[in-house]
């Protein structure tokens, strides 16, 4: 990674959808070498895709959650059939493995807290690798973002 490559990222992350041309301006490069560095950053695996940042409130998914989760064994089979399942569940939008004594914590969007608690009786506690789950309702949201923030990425471009 180059100046350039940190420049293009951060002015992606701001706007994806900035003309290559005015994309090229910006960080000083022809049009034709800063369409080259995107295709690389995207077949590098740097830039992993392009979306919209979307309100829940206003598509109606008004309960959003933090979920602390036990697993009822540390062993390679339950973690992937519990990853499994939490990879095709919607209403999952974010999943870590953690240390400490949760073994994951997952962001969870839904539509109220009836669909919560359906997404907790039909499929959580009914899961054979979870042991026990603690949730922390989200009162507000004080900050969110998908942009990385990093010292690479100037607030001058």
């Amino acid at each position: 990674m180059n100046e350039h490559d940190y420049q293009i990222i951060g002015l992606l992350q701001k706007d994806c959808r900035i003309s290559n041309t005015d994309l090229a301006a910006r960080v000083g490069m022809s049009a034709s070498s800063c369409w080259r560095r995107v295709r690389a950053l995207e077949e590098e695996g740097a830039i992993e895709g392009y979306s919209a940042t979307i309100n829940p409130a206003k598509v109606g998914l008004t309960f959003q959650a933090i979920v602390h989760v036990q697993l009822t064994r540390h062993d390679p089979d339950n973690n992937f059939e519990f990853n499994r399942a939490i990879n095709m569940r919607p209403e999952v939008q974010e999943c870590y493995a953690t240390t400490g004594r949760a073994d994951y914590h997952l962001r969870i969007l839904c539509d109220d807290l009836n669909a919560y608690n359906a997404f907790l009786e039909d499929f959580l506690f009914r899961h054979p690798a979870v042991q026990s789950a603690q949730t922390n309702v989200v009162l507000r949201e004080v900050k969110r973002s998908n942009a990385i923030k990093s010292r690479y990425f100037s607030d001058k471009t």
